[in-house]
């Protein structure tokens, strides 16, 4: 299969993370799977003259297009031409050519949450009127409308992150590859489901903070962050503990709290990301499927229960109380 990328608004992080694909590499992945980039602006060496004639030969179907990969988000400013990004070289905006070849691609997946929903180059006013490719933010419709279907029948596949996970980009472009991507795979806002029915927390290494609601004080601290320092990774999707970045990194593991970027719009929580938001002491952000009354019952039964070893460790930077081996009776 062919894959074209292109690289729209935004800082380029998920082609950085795509690199770091390993066991195996990308490019081996991609050998080995049957799947060539036509053209992706930083790893292949075709420019000018060349990519345009390209993708004169993609538009008019004498180069097969199989799979359109768009990473970063499309500005439609000024005054809906789109002239706020152009296409170097070829005198058009790109907001032109993301429409004409999502039209003629048999798949189109969106890389990252800017070319998903807008993402952080949609944040505050939003001069360049940048859009996802079939989502304003939580809506839907973007530089594509929302009944927009590929070739394959699908709409843009949402492979949604901040940067997205290496492993979630290549996965579902082999899904694509093999034909076992269908819409039953991907949930309500296109996301892939792989990584989507997964939450954060799910392997997180703080989980055992988290059941005694042992919180963290500051951000060097080891105790769970939800409650103090803004983690939502309770309701947030990706499987980010269980597959980390590098085969060990990932927000959490690293003493950040979960900012939820998988989703529409956590580019805007209108609150600092490092703060919980309460109301009368109580978190207003919750666990996915949890009633409120329900989770502050057991906080107050987790918390009364909470071993010395898992309060002492919480508020500090390493670890103060090991686990003790149970003693033997005599």
């Amino acid at each position: 299969m062919n894959v074209l990328w292109l690289q729209s608004a935004g800082c380029g992080g998920c082609t950085m993370s795509l690199l770091c694909a390993e066991d195996p590499n990308l490019l081996d992945t991609f050998d080995a799977n049957g799947l060539t980039f036509l053209w992706h602006p930083a790893l292949s060496i075709e420019t000018g003259a060349e990519v345009r004639r390209l993708l004169e030969r993609c538009l008019s179907g004498e180069q097969r297009l199989d799979i359109l990969c768009v990473e970063g988000s499309i500005p439609r400013g000024p005054r809906g031409t789109g002239r706020y990004h152009m296409l170097a070289g070829t005198g058009r905006p790109m907001l032109d050519w993301v429409r004409e070849l999502a039209a003629v691609a048999h798949h189109v997946v969106a890389v990252g949450t800017c070319a998903t929903y807008g993402g952080v180059t949609t944040a505050g006013e939003n001069p360049s009127d940048s859009v996802g490719l079939q989502y304003d933010g939580s809506h839907a419709g973007g530089v594509l409308p929302e009944a927009f279907r590929s070739g394959s029948g699908l709409p843009v596949i949402n492979v949604a992150g901040c940067p997205t996970h290496p492993g979630w980009v290549v996965e579902t472009l082999l899904m694509l590859e093999n034909g076992v991507l269908d819409q039953d795979q991907i949930d309500p806002l296109a996301r892939p489901r792989f990584y989507a029915d997964h939450l954060v927390h799910h392997a997180c290494p703080k989980n055992e903070y988290y059941e005694y609601k042992a919180s963290a004080e500051r951000l060097s601290d080891l105790g769970c962050m939800m409650e103090n320092l803004g983690c939502v990774g309770t309701q947030a999707v990706g499987d980010c503990n269980i597959r980390p970045w590098n085969g060990e990194g990932s927000c959490t593991r690293a003493g950040y709290p979960c900012i939820n970027c998988t989703a529409p719009e956590f580019e805007e929580p209108h609150h600092a990301f490092t703060e919980t938001p309460k109301f009368a002491g109580i978190p207003v952000g919750l666990p996915t499927d949890m009633p409120k009354a329900w989770f502050m019952a057991l906080a107050s039964l987790s918390k009364a229960a909470t071993p010395k070893r898992i309060g002492t460790n919480a508020t500090s930077d390493r670890i103060r109380i090991p686990p003790q081996p149970k003693a033997k009776k005599p």
